[in-house]
């Protein structure tokens, strides 16, 4: 991975970490959460559909990390929420599903916005992830 991206490349990947940062955004700031904004909102669904379209672009550079980083972001809240759902719903029927789906969604929403932010700082820095 020693290729140098082209700019218009690590420009790019701003984009999809800012849409990703404002699906974060618009669950903090409404009533959704902040994994309902991430896994079904718009931006991040744009930003998943980015990553892909210029995946093979970034073969090689450091940038190639922060595209799989995003993608798996993305894959794992959709299944960590699931998860959590799949739980919580039998668990609602001796209660204690009311107390672990709101936990268990605020926990992956942490996590989610966690990975923006950590991916974007590597990305300012011009560090790829898991270096």
């Amino acid at each position: 991975m020693d290729n140098q991206p082209r700019d218009s490349l690590v420009t790019y990947t701003n984009i999809i970490y800012a849409l990703h940062a404002l699906s974060v955004l618009i669950g903090v700031t409404s009533p959704v959460t902040v994994v309902g904004s991430f896994v079904f909102g718009l931006p991040s669904i744009i930003a998943v559909i980015l990553n892909y379209v210029r995946r093979g672009d970034v073969r090689g550079t450091f940038l190639e990390s922060h595209f799989r980083w995003q993608i798996r972001t993305f894959w794992w809240g959709a299944l960590l929420s699931l998860a959590v759902w799949l739980v919580s719903i039998p668990l609602m029927l001796v209660l204690v599903g009311f107390a672990t789906l709101p936990i268990g969604i605020a926990l992956v929403g942490i996590w989610i916005a966690y990975r923006v932010i950590r991916g974007w700082l590597n990305l300012r820095d011009g560090r790829p992830m898991y270096a």
